[in-house]
């Protein structure tokens, strides 16, 4: 019996040691971003978060109207990142690098290829411009420090729609052109396709209620036959403010108009 105790007595040491360590694997002060209740013990943004994809607001700024940012983490460990300062000439930055994350797995440091640094802390669906020590920025400005993710939807991205009727017409099958289809990559926010002529790609932002816009489309300058299709698909990008998805079926509209295009879903052999 005595034998039994103290084995129980140790088993009880273990686990409230196990349970110790565990909880410091978050940094203090993430418990309001990364909810104990959501995330089991041994977990943390890194393994647990989906964070990968584009992350965009406006930061403040000390002599402008703010600072447009816009920040996309890649799986491989590479970021990109975009800075706009409001209301200066030729206010407008970019650069790219890698990202490491901290022992913890809770907060990520940018370094650029300028040898510039910056850390974040990641929450579910944002980041969290930190001060140069690491820490929370607080004050009046403090929520302002946000940089929140943009939507996703894995109904329409990273997959291939193949472009099937314009503006109410089927589109017609022509040897001399190329199938016109687009495909939205998650991670970056960038789709790219094809016209039925041109190679075409940009930026594109999902938001709340299956609403979507493309940022400026670019695309390849060859010459076919018939270009009118490909400005007829090009000048939708423009129109279009919202999507549905019905079973293997994509339809871009404009506000509660009649489908400006439908695709359908290219199956995988």
């Amino acid at each position: 019996m005595k034998k039994l105790l103290v084995m129980l007595s140790a088993a009880i040491l273990m686990a409230t040691s196990f349970s110790c360590s565990s909880e410091k694997t978050l940094e203090q002060g993430d418990s309001a971003e990364i909810s104990s209740s959501s995330v089991a013990i041994g977990d943390n943004s890194q393994n647990s978060l989906d964070w990968k994809g584009v992350y965009k607001g406006v930061l403040p700024c000390a002599d402008c109207e703010g600072i447009e940012t816009t920040i996309n983490l890649k799986s491989d460990g590479k970021f990109t990142r975009t800075l706009k300062y409001l209301g200066k000439e030729d206010g407008f930055f970019s650069d790219e690098g890698t990202f490491q994350w901290n022992e913890s797995g809770s907060k990520i440091t940018l370094s650029s290829g300028q040898g510039e640094s910056q850390m974040y802390l990641v929450g579910e669906n944002a980041l969290f411009h930190l001060d140069k020590e690491g820490n929370r920025i607080t004050g009046d400005l403090s929520a302002k420090y946000t940089l929140p993710k943009n939507p996703t939807d894995p109904r329409l991205e990273d997959k291939k729609w193949v472009l099937k009727e314009l503006q109410g017409k089927p589109v017609a099958k022509n040897e001399e052109l190329k199938e016109a289809y687009i495909q939205f990559d998650m991670e970056t926010g960038a789709f790219h396709g094809n016209g039925s002529c041109n190679n075409i790609f940009g930026p594109y932002e999902l938001k709340e209620g299956s609403r979507i816009s493309f940022g400026n489309t670019a695309s390849t300058m060859m010459a076919c036959s018939d270009m009118e299709p490909e400005m007829a698909f090009l000048e939708i990008l423009r129109q279009v403010d919202n999507y549905s998805v019905t079973d293997s079926t994509l339809s871009f509209q404009k506000a509660k108009m009649a489908p400006f295009a439908r695709f359908s879903l290219e199956k995988v052999d």
